[in-house]
């Protein structure tokens, strides 16, 4: 089944699916600052444009396409974005 998840009134937008037992998200966020939080390890990797994210206790950093990022279970990071971007993330 795909999910349709929708955030901070349609500038974020995934669908949700589950492989081998791992939940997925692939989406778009449209230029903006954005606060997610994650019960699971969020591993997200961008497949298109650039997103400055800054993880909890670290500084913020920039990855571009095809560079991912990890974010620690039970906690909150920040997004930053100048353009859209598209990512994937795994739940693990």
């Amino acid at each position: 089944m795909i999910k349709l998840n929708e955030y901070f009134d349609g500038k974020v937008k995934s669908l949700g699916f589950e492989l081998d037992g791992i939940p997925y998200t692939v989406g778009v966020i449209l230029a903006g600052d954005y606060t997610f939080s994650t019960e699971k390890n969020e591993h997200i990797q961008v497949v298109a444009g650039e997103i400055e994210i800054k993880p909890p206790g670290n500084a913020w950093k920039k990855i571009k396409k095809g560079e991912a990022a990890v974010i620690p279970a039970k906690s909150s990071f920040d997004l930053k974005l100048k353009k859209p971007a598209a990512y994937i993330c795994a739940y693990k």
